[in-house]
């Protein structure tokens, strides 16, 4: 069974995301164990102030990259990465599964992830072209991931 830790920054405030990041974890309770990091969100009191941006981003990155399992295969979400149709994220998936058997994933802020998180990732993941909030985005990642472990194993409902 795989083990997959989800590093997000900040929290899930509502509770209709709650639910549905619940029920995509108990979906995929089946084919790994799930873990999640919640990481909280730097303030920023100017969000003009790109300096005072950076400093909250390697502020989180310190959090990431502490929570990072050992030995985990880590892919970074963000929008200049590479987007994957479903059957070629589950063979990314399968790929790292068999691997080291462990996958982090990490969500970044509203201000995304700092460039050393990024670096410090096997992959980066854009899951759409589109922006999207990072609480909505964990509900997304949930889905694709169940998906791609439902592809793996040879089920019908990615079709």
């Amino acid at each position: 069974m795989a083990n997959i830790t989800l590093i997000t920054v900040g929290t899930l405030k509502e509770s209709y995301l709650k639910d549905a990041v619940g029920e995509y974890k108990k979906r995929l309770s089946q084919y790994a164990r799930v873990d999640e990091v919640n990481i909280k969100e730097e303030k920023i009191s100017n969000e003009d102030d790109t300096s005072e941006i950076k400093r909250a981003l390697e502020s989180e990155a310190d959090k990431i990259i502490a929570a990072i399992p050992k030995g985990a295969s880590k892919i970074a979400l963000c929008v200049e990465g590479k987007q994957y149709d479903s059957v070629a994220l589950a063979g990314l998936i399968g790929r790292m599964c068999d691997e080291s058997g462990k996958i982090a994933l990490i969500i970044g802020s509203s201000h995304g992830l700092s460039d050393r998180v990024k670096r410090e990732c096997d992959v980066r993941l854009s899951v759409s072209a589109l922006t999207f909030p990072h609480q909505l985005m964990r509900v997304v990642l949930y889905e694709a991931l169940y998906r791609s472990f439902t592809i793996l194993a040879g089920k019908k409902y990615h079709k």
